[in-house]
């Protein structure tokens, strides 16, 4: 579609259905699957061809699908589109559409794998770097590739409910094999995005203990802090007290004066470190 004659060619060349040419441009949304003027009309979603994946890297693709006929349109590449292309340049004989279909399904398996595999990498590492107490800027990066897992799943997941539809009640032109090739496509589709879905929990699970563990850093040092003002707050007082310009000060015309007050902060001082410390370790 990123030459604008190509519609007007489909439309010359080929009778597709209405709903077919109205999904060409439609947005990034739900996962369709309709039947019209005998035709199965699909909108898909999948990463892009060039894509590192993330929340803007995903296209859509909409099928047609006859007794003898599969038209594929999207306005950039795919990867699960350009690998069944792929199959088809390298001569893989296919019997009809719907099995070219199922092996397109495979083929966005496959790719929502291997992304679900880098990711798991990427959490592995992460996992690691939080056990051994070095979380700076993993949060950030766990929240990016949680909230890209999320949004494929919202793309995706509708699509084997779709398929799970078609497969009760196929068409005629639909053979019996077709149906078991789509049925089994189905369940491997499903299955990875049961995938995302656990490692997607998986994340969640490895911030909620990332923020536990900020929370504790965060406790330890607010302890500390408090237990320093603790400390200093006689040293403080007294300071204060026998600092100010007026008459009768205790110990002023006491030789010793000096080493007795040092001697009752040192007292003081070790009294309230006892309670903070001590305390806190019991």
């Amino acid at each position: 579609m990123s030459n604008q004659a190509s519609e007007r060619y489909l439309q010359r060349t080929l009778s597709l259905p209405d709903a077919f040419h109205e999904s060409l441009r439609s947005e990034v949304g739900s996962t369709r699957l309709e039947f019209d003027s005998g035709y199965l009309v699909a909108v898909i979603h999948d990463v892009l061809f060039d894509s590192s994946f993330d929340t803007s890297e995903v296209g859509t693709s909409t099928l047609a699908i006859g007794p003898r006929l599969l038209v594929s349109v999207r306005l950039r590449p795919l990867r699960s589109i350009e690998r069944l292309r792929a199959s088809v340049r390298a001569g893989q004989a296919f019997r009809s559409p719907v099995e070219l279909l199922a092996h397109l399904l495979r083929d966005q398996a496959d790719v929502l794998g291997d992304i679900l595999r880098r990711s798991g990498l990427k959490v592995d590492g992460i996992e690691d770097r939080m056990l051994a107490n070095r979380v700076a800027g993993d949060r950030k990066d766990l929240g990016a590739l949680r909230r890209s897992l999320v949004r494929l799943q919202r793309l995706l997941a509708p699509e084997p409910t779709a398929l799970f539809r078609l497969l009760n009640r196929p068409p005629p032109w639909i053979s019996r094999d077709d149906v078991s090739d789509l049925q089994q496509a189905t369940d491997e589709f499903s299955t990875t995005i049961s995938d995302s879905v656990a490692l997607v929990e998986r994340i969640r699970l490895i911030q909620e203990e990332m923020g536990a563990m900020v929370n504790e850093q965060t406790g330890r040092t607010l302890f500390m802090l408090t237990v320093v003002t603790v400390l200093a707050l006689p040293i403080n007082l007294i300071a204060g007290l026998f600092g100010m310009n007026v008459g009768g000060i205790p110990l002023s015309g006491s030789g010793h004066g000096f080493a007795a007050i040092v001697a009752t902060l040192v007292v003081l001082t070790l009294a309230l470190a006892w309670l903070a410390f001590g305390r806190r370790n019991e």
